[in-house]
């Protein structure tokens, strides 16, 4: 019988020996050896060992690990307990333990019939391989310039969205929150602006799903569905050999999140946390005495009710925020692994009635079968976000210029203000702004190995997010100037977005001696549905129901309006690319993407991307061997990438029926009656209100990198130094025509040889200390340093951002002006204040005597010069304590809340001010506060992100040992100081409007201020 068996094929053996099942779906880790033991040593000195396979740190078992003996193909896995059994053909047998996020073992057998093994995890493999388009790679072989942040050293405190995980980690990446409002927008720019149109958004992945950068009717951060505790990394691809793989949506980087996957042993882990949040910094205005003298002192007319009240005090809150997530993780064998998560967040804002709720769960798992050829990924992210904000633009207004003599409160209910105006207070029992929405990310993922080598995996996925947002004000006929909120109003939304990806790709390796080849080739089809409705009502009773609830039959008095709009898009792409490595020295790799856009006229529907790079190892040389570098990369690559990132359907014509009907009203139809004198004679007529352009044409970034990336004393100290130059041209613009006589006022181009630049040097140092110390630490930072400039506008200045209010509608704050850098501030130099009159003094630079346009000066600009973060983290025994901190320099800010509310003529209407407003004794109250100097500011600072203490309870020797794996606790402090001269809520703020749909930069009009929070956290480990 033994004779036969052993004639028989190995997984027949194996049949025969371990059971069907295992022969089928069982993962060798370690690869198949062709030598076999001699027979006569299998039978003469057989014996059988047993053991328990445990993991080094935590010392529980660990299941499914496998144990094969070196030199077969016979073995067997851990069951639940971590246990295996199994029989060796002598004492010189080698056990190889091995699973995933481990470091294998090799183990001579011995005499021994009991070996337990306790396996070391494999943090330094796991750190090595970085995500890239379409797959990993190995770090060494990474030819473009990327940069990854595990969740270990992601920021911490409370956080709603990945983009604050990330602020001040990486070099040549900036993000600024537009406001401190709890989930507020951000401005993410990677290697600078390089568009007009698409303003700053990278493309986002996640989980192998590029997302769509359409509004979802949120008017927050539409990436706050996600749950930053699900998040396993996050890696950007900066250059253009990392993203040309993304073709057409990669010319702002690519931004690739990894969600955590199921890895070791079962793991039950929970964490909760509360935090309180108060304003950070509050503007000095005058008190109630020194209102009154100043009010007195210019002249103006004095409302003294009597009190003082502090109205920044009264229209801010201590926000508090509670966080609850529980994760269940684990590997039953090399098989099956799988991650879910659930999630709670509820963050008050520091105005009241500020508020985000989100709801959340996380199923990702793992199938493997066939002998490890059939991979099935399957990713499920659900969320549902409520979102409530009070009316910010009203709030911050009247907490800065109220007349601090009102009482907040008579006779217990909030005063009546003076003119029947609306007390703030009162605003927030009347006003509410509530989003709410619900949001599925999907996507399976089957990969088939063909044959050795050659693999196909299939991509299939959708994300759908539908949002409602009411935005209401309850009647309060007590209030006369204001009709929207004597009358009651109600601007119901609704919006649906449906993004759905299928992929294809096709993925061989070919290894041989010093030649490692990976050659990706893939198809992906995605298409894009977004709608949205929305509906006004006005006139609603005053009974104390809130509109929504009310009657919304529309009147001859208050007509219903309604503004609905659905567009679809599809996206075509064909990719490829090639990565070969010589001899773990000399690297290449090529990339093509065509992609075609339904955004695109006919004529030039398809974009072509391309990209090459070259790596050398050149720590690996043998000229190096003795050398003190542990790793010396060089890198370089060139390559485009695309913008589509514009207005649907603008290549094709577009029409308007109108009439003339009043005599104000708009003249674009004629009549066909040249004697006619009534409205009669004036019918419907058809104008153009778009031009057909099927020639319109990509907008392409192109990109240049040279970078090193090193390390030294035994890799305790590491970085990266890299030089980029990137050029955007064919730029998209919509245009007025320079002839007068055009059938509309507008229309879309490319404009001829306009080119935006980018290009500096980023830099990345860290160092690490010994970590097997009782005290230990790690400590390192970047800086970026980044020029820009526009080149060949035929344009004067292409508007970015304009003020905005009483008199000011439209006045130029900054722009795109040619051979100057981005979002420059284009205005007039303010000298002082004339003397003779209390005028404003502006400089005339041009020296011919008069003030005009042509006297505005580039004075500055909104995009920093330099963005830098750094970081310190101790550890000494159980304590772990760590401080980040990020910044900016050389950028301005314009302070638009100062030019609208910090005047003389202000002060004496008896409303509010700083200083600032009587800064000059002889201004004179009709002085105009014109768009200039005089507001605008140095915008660099350095502020203390977040600092965090931890401490990890020892549990060894006690009771709590065999229950739970890990207990910590942390203290965290987020936005503890600003080190800054701007004298607004915070130097990190964006909230002026675009203009003609040009993003803005560097303009704080009405800004939600930045809280200070403290936060105290458990996790627990099971």
């Amino acid at each position: 019988m033994k004779k036969k068996l052993l004639k028989m094929p190995i997984c027949w053996q194996r049949i025969w020996r371990i059971g069907l099942l295992h022969c089928l779906f069982s993962l060798p880790v370690v690869g198949s050896y062709a030598q076999q033991p001699a027979m006569g040593s299998v039978q003469a000195q057989k014996q059988t060992i047993r053991g328990i396979v445990t993991d080094a740190d935590t010392k529980e078992p660990i299941p499914g690990v496998a144990v094969l003996i070196k030199g077969s193909q016979r073995g067997t896995t851990t069951d639940a307990q971590g246990a295996y059994s199994l029989e060796v053909a002598n004492a010189e047998s080698l056990l190889v333990f091995s699973f995933v996020g481990f470091v294998p073992q090799e183990v001579k057998a011995g005499n021994q019939t009991q070996l337990n093994i306790a396996l070391q995890p494999d943090t330094k493999a796991l750190q090595e391989v970085v995500v890239v388009g379409y797959g990993t790679q190995k770090r060494s072989d990474v030819t473009g310039s990327i940069a990854s942040v595990n969740s270990e050293s992601f920021n911490r405190g409370v956080v709603t969205n990945p983009g604050e995980l990330l602020q001040g980690k990486l070099a040549g990446v900036s993000i600024a929150a537009t406001s401190g409002e709890p989930g507020a927008a951000q401005d993410i720019i990677i290697r600078g602006i390089g568009s007009l149109r698409s303003g700053t958004q990278p493309l986002y992945v996640v989980d192998g799903f590029l997302l769509d950068n359409s509004s979802t009717g949120v008017p927050t951060n539409p990436l706050n569905f996600i749950n930053p505790n699900d998040i396993e990394s996050i890696d950007v691809l900066k250059d253009a050999s990392a993203t040309a793989v993304y073709g057409s949506r990669a010319s702002n980087g690519v931004v690739v999140i990894t969600t955590k996957k199921g890895k070791g042993k079962p793991q039950l882990t929970f964490s909760a946390s509360t935090a309180v949040s108060s304003i950070a910094k509050k503007l000095d205005v005058f008190d109630a005495d020194a209102f009154r003298r100043q009010v007195v002192a210019v002249d103006g007319t004095l409302q003294d009710l009597g009190a003082n009240t502090n109205w920044q005090d009264e229209l801010t809150q201590r926000g508090v925020a509670n966080t609850l997530n529980l994760s269940m993780s684990g590997a039953g064998s090399e098989n099956f692994s799988y991650f879910t998560s659930v999630g709670y967040q509820d963050q008050e804002g520091i105005l009241k009635n500020s508020r985000l709720k989100r709801y959340s769960g996380k199923l990702n798992m793992n199938q493997r079968a066939i002998n490890g050829r059939l991979t099935i990924d399957y990713n499920l992210t659900a969320s549902r976000t409520e979102n409530l904000r009070p009316d910010i633009l009203s709030t911050i207004s009247d907490m800065l210029s109220l007349n601090p003599t009102i009482p907040a409160y008579t006779n217990g209910v909030p005063t009546l203000l003076p003119t029947n105006a609306l007390n703030p207070l009162t605003r927030f029992d009347l006003f509410s702004d509530m989003a709410i929405n619900n949001r599925i990310l999907a996507s399976i993922s089957p990969s088939l190995e063909i044959i050795n080598g050659l693999s196909y995996k299939l991509n299939l996925g959708v994300d759908y997010s539908a949002t409602t947002r009411n935005g209401q004000y309850k009647p309060y006929p007590a209030v006369i100037n204001e009709s929207d909120v004597s009358n009651g109003v109600l601007d119901a939304a609704v919006s649906g977005n449906t993004n759905q990806l299928v992929e294809n790709t096709l993925t061989y390796t070919w290894n041989r001696d010093v030649h490692n080849v990976t050659v990706l080739a893939g198809h992906s089809f995605q298409k894009f549905l977004d709608e949205s409705r929305t509906t006004t009502y006005r006139g609603f009773a005053t009974n104390n129901v809130e509109p929504i609830y009310q009657d919304h039959t529309s009147t001859a008095v208050f007509p219903t309006a309604v503004n609905a709009e659905a567009i679809k898009n599809e996206l075509q792409s064909f990719f490829g690319r090639v990565n070969y490595v010589f001899a773990n020295k000399y690297m290449f790799t090529g990339t093509l993407r065509a992609d075609g856009s339904s955004k695109f006229g006919e004529n030039n529907r398809y974009g072509y991307f391309p990209s090459f790079a070259v790596g050398w190892n050149i720590s690996n040389e043998e000229f190096m061997a003795n050398s003190f570098f542990n790793n010396l990369k060089l890198r370089a690559s060139w390559g485009q990438t695309g913008n589509q990132e514009i207005p649907s359907k603008i290549t094709k014509a577009s029409y308007l029926e109108q009439r003339l009907q009043t005599g104000s009203g708009s003249t674009s139809s004629y009549p066909i009656d040249t004697d006619a004198t009534a409205l009669e004679g004036y019918p419907y007529g058809i104008i153009f209100t778009r031009l057909a352009n099927p020639n319109l044409q990509w907008e392409v970034s192109t990109q240049t990198d040279v970078g090193f990336d090193f390390a030294f004393f035994n890799s305790r100290l590491s970085g990266t130094l890299d030089y980029f130059n990137k050029k955007s041209s064919n730029i998209l613009l919509e245009v007025v025509p320079a002839d007068p006589v055009q059938p509309t006022s507008t229309y879309w181009n490319n404009i001829p040889n306009m080119i935006i630049r980018n290009n500096g040097v980023e830099l990345t140092l860290n160092y690490s200390s010994e970590p097997q110390r009782n005290f230990s630490y790690n400590i390192g930072g970047n800086i970026t340093y980044t020029q820009n400039k526009v080149q060949n506008s035929p344009y004067a200045v292409l508007t970015t951002g304009a003020a905005q209010g009483s008199g000011q509608t439209g006045a130029t704050i900054n722009g795109y002006i040619n051979n100057e850098p981005l979002g420059a501030f284009y205005m007039y130099q303010f000298d002082g204040i004339n003397p003779d009159n209390g005028q404003n003094l502006f400089r005339d630079t041009n020296g011919d005597g008069q003030l005009l346009d042509n006297d505005r000066l580039v004075v500055g600009s909104a995009i920093p010069d330099f963005i830098y973060g750094f970081f310190l983290n101790l550890k000494y025994k159980a304590f772990d304590l760590g401080f980040n901190f990020n910044g900016v320099a050389g950028n301005k800010v314009y302070n638009h809340t100062t030019m609208t509310l910090f005047s003389k003529a202000q002060l004496a209407k008896s409303n509010n001010t700083t200083g600032f407003a009587v800064e000059y004794p002889n201004e004179a109250l009709s002085n105009a506060n014109t768009v200039s100097t005089r507001y605008l500011e140095n915008g660099s600072f350095l502020r203390l992100n977040n600092a965090t203490l931890a401490y990890n309870l020892n549990l060894t020797g006690t009771k709590l040992e065999n229950v739970f794996q890990r207990i910590s606790l942390t203290l965290t402090g987020q936005n503890l100081f600003v080190i800054t001269d701007y004298s607004g809520f915070d130097p990190e703020v964006n909230t002026g409007s675009a203009s003609s749909g040009i993003q803005t930069f560097g303009i704080d009009r009405f800004t939600y201020p930045r809280a200070r929070t403290f936060l105290l956290g458990l996790n627990v480990a099971f």
